[in-house]
């Protein structure tokens, strides 16, 4: 990442940035946004960065358990190697996942 020149400040209306940034930095801040948004209206423990997050952690696990599982299994076994190639072996059926 290249460096950067960021002013920042914080006040009752959150995290103000002045910055002649990358993209990136501007995506991480959009990004830092989410984690102020409630998931919904109600909602006391959740905000949508913290679900979004836990999405990928439920991922990288299921990704990692199957790697774990393929290295118990024979070699000609039929498992599917990650997420990926699972989904893609259901989309003949249009399932919304």
């Amino acid at each position: 990442m290249y460096a950067m020149r960021i002013n920042y400040s914080y006040s009752s209306e959150g995290l103000h940035v002045d910055e002649e940034s990358n993209v990136d930095a501007s995506r991480f801040f959009e990004l830092l946004k989410d984690s102020d948004e409630l998931l919904w209206d109600e909602s006391t423990n959740h905000s949508l960065l913290s679900i979004v997050a836990r999405v990928f952690t439920v991922k990288f696990d299921y990704d990692s358990m199957v790697e774990w599982v393929k290295n118990i299994l024979p070699e000609e076994n039929r498992l599917k190697e990650n997420f990926y190639t699972v989904k893609s072996m259901m989309k003949p059926f249009d399932l919304e996942y």
